[in-house]
């Protein structure tokens, strides 16, 4: 059983990165300041996105050689199910191999506006299976969790379930989707090893520096802002400087929080922007 506890300090833990791949010069160019800057914070590795409906095909493997060559980081593809085929992932797969890229994250992926269906693989479970198969033992798999459901899940059970299959088939680790409650962490972890999974739950970290962007995205993705969040943001209206520090603030306690409660490292998405993240660490320690 986790234990949660709130300490005035957080030790220090392994962390992650989570950058997209750029497709504008200005892009690329925004995400190399972000990579040196939080270099300095020596990552256990980065991971890189893959586009909906495979819509970054290209991309990523380009991001991933960028980040490992020009800035010596570990750099961790996320790899989906949607819009690929066997031979297509295959392929994929071996390049990234061949980049010397040691860990994937293995996705089901969403299905764009527009597109009729899914590639070969329809689940999550499924493309680790195949990866394990073609390449057991090279790659460390990480697959992805829902502490307050995944949007689609039919329920909370059949949600931990989804999760077990994918352990099941071979993942090393998980990543959850980011939250603001520690409580569907830590209730999430307690239901997942009440079902035999031992591995690795990290929980994956989303600074706040803009509220209607993250009010979008919580829509998106089923993350709940509790309403207390919510109502402070609101009412901080333009001024991003407030809301900045205020979710400087509370990300990073958060953080601790999840830290004692026995987090075994931390996960941030930072939309290829350095400042929301630093501001956290920062508070951290």
């Amino acid at each position: 059983m986790i234990t949660h506890q709130s300490p005035l300090t957080a030790p220090r833990i392994p962390v992650s990165f989570e950058f997209y791949p750029p497709k504008t010069d200005e892009q690329r160019a925004q995400l190399h300041r972000t990579a040196a800057r939080l270099k300095a914070h020596a990552p256990d590795y980065v991971s890189v996105t893959f586009g909906a409906g495979g819509s970054t095909l290209s991309y990523t493997p380009e991001t991933v050689r960028a980040l490992r060559e020009q800035h010596g980081l570990d750099a961790a593809p996320h790899v989906s199910c949607v819009g690929g085929t066997r031979a297509e992932l295959g392929a994929l797969l071996t390049q990234y191999h061949a980049l010397g890229c040691r860990r994937i994250v293995a996705l089901r992926g969403d299905v764009p506006s527009g597109m009729a269906s899914f590639g070969d693989f329809r689940y999550a479970s499924e493309l680790v299976e195949f990866i394990r198969r073609e390449h057991d033992g090279f790659f460390h798999i990480e697959v992805a969790c829902y502490p307050e459901m995944h949007p689609q899940a039919r329920d909370a059970h059949a949600d931990v379930r989804h999760f077990v299959a994918k352990v099941k088939a071979g993942a090393d680790g998980a990543i959850t989707q980011y939250f603001y409650n520690p409580d569907a962490y830590f209730r999430f972890v307690d239901d997942a090893r009440a079902h035999g999974v031992d591995v690795p739950i990290v929980p994956g970290i989303m600074p706040i520096a803009q509220y209607s962007q993250l009010r979008r995205f919580s829509e998106l993705c089923g993350a709940e802002i509790p309403r207390w969040i919510g109502q402070r943001l609101e009412a901080y209206r333009d001024d991003v400087e407030s809301i900045r520090a205020f979710g400087a603030d509370v990300v990073a306690a958060l953080c601790r929080r999840l830290i004692e409660g026995g987090a075994p490292a931390l996960h941030f998405y930072t939309l290829n922007l350095s400042k929301p993240t630093l501001a956290v660490l920062e508070r951290l320690g």
